[in-house]
């Protein structure tokens, strides 16, 4: 919501400090609607007198994806998912935010005339109005009637408790509260953060999107701070700040889980669990502040933080809601708008890698915020946030969609979503994520812990130089967008990476080692362990180059593993483990064929492999690079073959989650323990399950919905093909794919 109004004369609008650089291209229904910005002439005044910010690299763009016929994968309606050419193109430039914060009052800032702009003839309103028209609207009182039949109770106590359920849900954004984080929050980040860049040219794209039609902001999700910083970012660029769906769990944190509501925040449970008159309201609740162009609705697609630092596959709950208006005719339009936001340093590391190591999540509280505050004597480097271009909902929909079974039926009626609207929403919610991850920056530690991981336990500093800069090359050639300084030169660049994480690795002797101290109360001594640590929170970081370089790596693997240098029988092996990893990493539904040939061109461009109509060869060069990418995701290959080992001979009856989670883990670490293996990333939880779910949907593993959970049973056969399939001891069935 955006807060009440101040009738003080407004400023105009900060513009770009600087020429922009050309934007996103697209072909086809998916090519996102560029908003224009109004053009303005330059600030004068500090700001408008600094410096330009540093250029990323060249932008990482996804294979060229007109609809390839494979079977089983054939997707409905026009192809969803395509841009022009797999050529890199320049991004817009950064600005650093806390520059001018340092140089100003923070008091000052918090108490700013605040006017954002705000929907097209949108009269402001409060939050209690909005929590009014819910329960009146034809849909919730629908619900209630339908249920006070069904339990033969009063109309009036569903009622009642669809207000009680509200009241609990709903936000009650004021404009002290948000003055009260403006302040508090420019404290903390320039305590945090050296520097906070963003792309200047998003924001006025943004600025003239809420204007023009209803907004969902749509972020990644690596930290806390993600919510806190978007916040933070359109106060300071007087934007209507969102209102944001967060976890009920806030809710237990005294004073911080009220102020995070009078900030915008309204609060949804982790599971419905069947309950339609909460899915109902919140529903209601979530389409109406929507349709009134209230304030931009922000929510993670992810649903969690990713504590790996890999894209979780995408949650369509919310975004099916979204969009819900749009189907029934009650907006004209609705802007998806996806954000990147991308850490030097996270700041949940080393918690992260105990999570996924077994060490159970700490509750959200108020006294551990309070404990956590030692943090703010640390340095977490820099954040980028790359606001995307504006989708507009109605050109994705264009040619897709059928509306008019939606006006068969009276508005307030509840509707099944049809095969094609779940598709659809399915196919958006993919190409946000993967819009997301174009736009990624990538520090040089990234580079450098993914060189590191190939060279345990110690690896010379010069070596890791030129190392890592030909990785830098590989990357750039590959489009991955990194922010490389322009002041050091390499040494001081990576001695500066390794300063910053010097709680990962360290220099000694000349040589660069991995931390590994264990955790630092000595509560846990094991070898095991304390190796996992370290190996798991420097992976978190090379995890973020694996967006880039999934496709070709997975060429490389499948050539290698096949020995064969027939392209149908490569890229077989390449469908094989595209599917075996569709949790792992984000891959648009169907399209196996196209993303086969982006990464052949990938390394056709880098001049690691020759291609012909039949064959794929390897050259002479691309010895180095082929190995590389394979060993670069190796971990991932060794882990989900001893999963499915674990699965193959340790497992007879059926068995939950919560069982089959520390029994791999066990039996992973035993096998660590005899040095039958060294892939520790075996031992994350995250793997795990990627691991399971991969196994449901290829058939090998049945998932049953009980009372108290899911229930699993293995097909011991069906596993055991999989796996030889794996150690590439069974050949691949082959696609059949229209062209090769």
């Amino acid at each position: 919501m955006a807060p009440p109004i101040a009738r003080c004369p407004r400023p105009p609008p900060r513009p770009p400090q600087r020429t922009g650089q050309p934007s996103r291209g697209g072909a086809g229904p998916w090519a996102p609607r560029e908003v224009a910005a109004v053009v303005r002439p330059p600030r004068r005044g500090r700001a408008g007198e600094r410096g330009a910010g540093r250029r990323g690299g060249g932008r990482r763009t996804m294979a060229a994806a007109a609809a390839a016929a494979v079977p089983g994968r054939a997707r409905r309606g026009a192809p969803m998912y395509s841009q022009k050419e797999l050529t890199s193109k320049k991004r817009d430039e950064f600005e650093d935010i806390l520059e001018e914060r340092r140089l100003s009052s923070d008091l000052r800032y918090a108490m700013k005339c605040y006017t954002p702009v705000i929907y097209k003839g949108l009269s402001p309103c409060k939050p209690n109005t909005i929590k009014s028209a819910v329960l009146q609207s034809e849909q919730v009182q629908y619900v209630i009637k339908q249920l006070a039949k069904e339990m033969g109770e009063s109309p009036d106590i569903i009622q009642e408790e669809a207000t009680e359920i509200l009241d609990e849900m709903g936000h009650s954004m004021q404009l002290g509260a948000v003055r009260f984080f403006a302040f508090t929050l420019s404290k903390i980040f320039k305590r945090l953060f050296q520097r906070v860049c963003v792309n200047e040219e998003g924001m006025q794209r943004l600025q003239h999107a809420i204007q023009e039609h209803p907004v969902v902001l749509l972020p990644s999700h690596r930290s806390y701070v993600d919510f806190l910083m978007l916040s933070y970012l359109l106060y300071t660029y007087d934007l209507a700040l969102p209102v944001i769906a967060a976890g009920i769990d806030f809710l237990g944190m005294k004073i911080v889980g009220e102020l995070l509501r009078r900030a915008g925040a309204f609060f949804m449970r982790r599971s419905f669990g069947g309950n339609r008159l909460y899915w109902a309201v919140f529903a209601e609740y979530v389409k109406t502040m929507l349709r009134s162009g209230y304030a931009p609705i922000e929510f993670f697609l992810e649903g969690t933080r990713s504590r790996t630092a890999k894209t979780l596959t995408p949650k369509f709950g919310l975004l099916s809601i979204v969009m819900e208006p749009f189907f029934k005719r009650e907006v004209f339009d609705t802007y998806l708008v996806p954000i990147s936001i991308s850490y030097e340093r996270i700041l949940e590391e080393s918690l992260y890698a105990y999570e996924l190591l077994g060490v159970p999540k700490p509750k959200e509280s108020t006294s551990g915020l309070l404990k956590a505050r030692r943090i703010l004597s640390d340095n977490f480097g820099t954040i980028h946030i790359y606001v995307g271009q504006p989708v507009s909902l109605r050109t994705l929909a264009s040619g897709r969609i059928n509306r008019c079974p939606y006006n068969l039926v009276p508005r307030h009626l509840p509707q099944k979503p049809s095969e094609d609207i779940q598709e659809f929403v399915s196919d958006v919610a993919y190409k946000m994520e993967l819009l997301q991850i174009e736009n990624m920056v990538l520090s040089p530690w990234v580079l450098v812990a993914a060189v590191l991981l190939q060279n345990m336990p110690a690896m010379d500093f010069e070596l890791l130089i030129e190392k890592t800069l030909w990785l830098k090359g590989l990357t750039q050639t590959f489009g991955g967008f990194i922010e490389w300084p322009d002041n050091l030169c390499a040494k001081k660049a990576i001695m500066s990476s390794l300063t910053l994480h010097s709680n990962i690795a360290r220099l000694v002797d000349g040589h660069v080692v991995l931390n590994d101290k264990g955790v630092e109360d000595g509560a846990v001594g094991k070898v095991v362990f304390k190796c996992a640590l370290a190996i798991l929170m420097c992976a978190t970081y090379r995890n973020q180059l694996l967006n880039v370089f999934v496709r070709p790596s997975l060429v490389a693997v499948a050539l290698q593993m096949t020995r064969s240098f027939r392209k149908d029988e490569v890229y077989s092996f390449f469908s094989f483990l595209r599917d075996v990893f569709s949790d792992e990493f984000i891959f648009f539904p169907g399209i196996s064929l196209k993303d086969f040939e982006e990464g052949c061109f990938l390394l056709t461009k880098c001049d690691a492999i020759q291609t012909t109509q039949q064959e794929i060869y390897p050259t002479d060069k691309g010895d180095i690079t082929i190995s590389f990418l394979s060993a670069m995701f190796r971990p991932f290959v060794e882990g989900y073959q001893l999963i499915f080992r674990y699965l193959s001979k340790e497992t007879t009856e059926a068995f939950t989650e919560k069982q089959f989670v520390p029994g791999v883990r066990n039996f992973v670490f035993h096998l660590l323990e005899k040095g039958n293996t060294q892939c520790y990333e075996a031992l994350s939880s995250d793997m795990q399950k990627n691991a399971l779910a991969a196994l449901v949907q290829l058939g090998a593993v049945k998932k049953k919905k009980m009372s108290s959970g899911f229930i699993y049973n293995v097909n011991q056969e069906a596993v055991n093909k999989i796996l030889d399939m794996f150690d590439a001891r069974r050949p691949v069935q082959k696609p059949v794919a229209a062209r090769l």
